[in-house]
């Protein structure tokens, strides 16, 4: 009977004590917070690329007047200045003094290649009349460029304008440096160079970065490649994660936590990132103590704590 009723007290009267502990808070909330520390910064932007034939270049008529003789048909291999086909225009009749005519004299004009390759098109034919500036024919050249598109963040990292980039071919040769970069962005109203050329195919930014594949490589047209791009190097600089910044080019802020718990906004001054870390020129000193997220900002995946529990944002929530 004694047994019956403690089971009873224990079913229906619960013990007071195990209710008012359950309802004192033990969690505290931490805010992830990370050191300014000494360190160095390699700025290698590094981006997805096509391997692409160079531009053909096209044969313009020289003077206005007929096609006498072509020199160089189409898949001829020819050098910078060769001659490719030759344009007679006659003079003005001369009218003599007894009013004869004297007999037709022509100026001619040998229209040359204009950059080295091969004869891809040649449009004109012995006999056809052409006009000044006419494009009558394209040379192919033997060179490529690799080419690729680069978001408008990754320009602040390039604000030192390269002058090449290091080029892995994806199943290609060894790595090689590719030469005569440039950066060049679309103007506002622009026509594209090529209308017909599918749109899915061309730059989302309208920005590209491009670089002269050396004539001693051999790649081929279509070849996917991976672009590095060196926007230079800082060591022994004072640097924080990108994740502490509010802002990540020229300037920005970051949070620092206060002895009675506030937050402090304190400005700094940046210089070049990785993509990790970022310079910080001038705002912090080093072993500063800083928010590892920006608040509010999406975190990172990060290691919990040990009794901790995420709490999302960067925070946990850990016992003691």
């Amino acid at each position: 009977m004694a047994i019956a009723a403690a089971l009873v007290k224990i079913a229906f009267f619960a013990d007071p004590t195990l209710d008012s502990e359950a309802q004192v808070p033990t969690g505290a909330v931490v805010e992830p917070q990370v050191a300014a520390s000494i360190g160095t910064i390699l700025n290698d932007v590094k981006v997805q690329g096509t391997v692409t034939a160079d531009e053909a270049r096209p044969i313009k008529a020289t003077l206005a007047g007929e096609v006498t003789e072509i020199i160089a048909p189409v898949g001829t291999t020819v050098a910078v200045d060769d001659k490719v086909f030759v344009i007679r225009q006659p003079n003005e009749q001369v009218v003599r003094e007894d009013g004869t005519l004297a007999p037709v004299t022509y100026k001619t004009a040998v229209v040359r290649a204009p950059a080295a390759g091969v004869i891809s098109s040649l449009t004109v034919i012995k006999g056809q009349t052409v006009a000044v500036g006419d494009e009558s024919g394209q040379v192919a050249p033997p060179s490529f460029n690799v080419s690729a598109s680069l978001a408008p963040d990754q320009l602040y990292r390039l604000l030192n304008q390269p002058t090449e980039a290091t080029v892995t071919v994806i199943g290609g040769p060894a790595p090689f440096v590719c030469g005569s970069l440039t950066i060049s962005t679309a103007l506002s109203g622009a026509a594209p160079a090529d209308s017909s050329a599918d749109s899915a195919s061309a730059p989302a930014t309208g920005t590209t970065v491009r670089c002269a594949v050396p004539a001693e490589v051999k790649v081929f047209n279509g070849l996917q490649a991976e672009m590095s791009i060196p926007g230079g190097s800082a060591e022994n600089i004072l640097m924080v994660p990108v994740t502490s910044v509010e802002g990540i080019a020229q300037s920005g802020n970051v949070y620092m936590t206060l002895p009675d718990g506030s937050t402090e906004v304190r400005p700094v001054v940046l210089g070049i990132n990785d993509g990790e870390n970022v310079h910080v020129v001038s705002g912090l000193a080093e072993g500063d103590m800083v928010l590892q997220f920006v608040p509010g900002a999406p975190a990172a995946e990060t290691e919990v704590p040990p009794g901790c529990v995420d709490l999302g944002g960067g925070a946990f929530s850990c016992e003691g």
